[in-house]
């Protein structure tokens, strides 16, 4: 009887603990705010994705792209959220992302409805949707409008992780990126609220992913493609004119040597009896 006891004992105490770690895992979802009492940060966006790994890994690259230098107030700004590096690509989930601002207005830029949303419809919280978690290049376009005026310097806190789509977390990888927008003032340069710039943190080691195709569309090379036939072009009007000018040598002025030609031709054939 004692013995069916501490088994029943031992159950339920695994049990329990398989209960409370359960919510510590991957949320494909979207995930964001405090989550201490699931064993996390007290801000994930902040804290970091720690579920994905105790400790940031510099091996990955958290990226914003788009940032503006300064803000205007009241301002609506797109910018590109990216984590680089990581695991490989499975066919589900790829990565996330919380963030948080301590000002203004998050959501998802146009077209990135599906994608991205505020966690718990928290406009100062932004985060992945389970379809935004599958995204193929591990990106996101969101949107950010400025806080009123006087508001001062805005911070902004992301936490990016890669993911190899497994149920569990081995391999998985994350990084976190903080930074500040001063609010642009009367002596803000034009050039400055004009500016964007990209912010990361990692290694730096930044490669562009490789082609899916082993040719580049002609479309897509734009002023590239341009400039390649404008020199074809050239080219050939060069080839042209040489070839005109030399018919132009050869038929155009031969009337004007004609007599010149045939005196030639005289004093060769006198110069030939001479020699005989």
């Amino acid at each position: 009887m004692l013995s069916i006891n501490r088994k029943l004992s031992c159950f339920f105490l695994v049990f329990t603990v398989l209960l409370i770690s359960a919510p510590v895992s991957s949320l494909p979802g979207g995930i964001g705010g405090d989550q201490s009492a699931q064993g996390g940060p007290n801000d994930v966006a902040v804290g970091g994705c720690t579920c994905h790994g105790t400790s940031p890994s510099n091996s990955v690259t958290a990226l914003i792209d788009e940032v503006p230098y300064n803000y205007i107030p009241n301002q609506e700004y797109t910018m590109r959220l990216e984590v680089i590096g990581g695991p490989d690509k499975a066919s589900g989930n790829t990565g996330g992302f919380s963030m948080a601002v301590d000002a203004g207005i998050l959501g998802a830029a146009e077209g990135s409805e599906d994608f991205v949303k505020n966690y718990e419809d928290n406009t100062s919280t932004l985060t992945h949707t389970e379809e935004g978690a599958r995204s193929e290049n591990r990106a996101w376009t969101i949107s950010w409008t400025a806080p009123e005026e006087n508001t001062g310097k805005v911070t902004f806190w992301i936490s990016l992780n890669s993911v190899n789509g497994a149920d569990a977390n081995l391999g998985d990888m994350w990084n976190r990126v903080t930074f500040h927008i001063p609010e642009s003032t009367e002596n803000t340069p034009a050039e400055i609220l004009d500016s964007r710039r990209a912010i990361f943190s990692g290694d730096g080691a930044i490669e562009p992913p490789a082609a899916d195709e082993g040719h580049v569309d002609l479309h897509d090379m734009g002023a590239k493609f341009r400039a390649h036939w404008l020199g074809l072009l050239g080219f050939g009007a060069v080839i042209i004119v040489i070839i005109f000018s030399g018919f132009m040598l050869r038929y155009g002025f031969s009337h004007s040597y004609t007599g010149r030609t045939n005196l030639l031709q005289l004093r060769y054939k006198h110069m030939r009896r001479g020699d005989q």
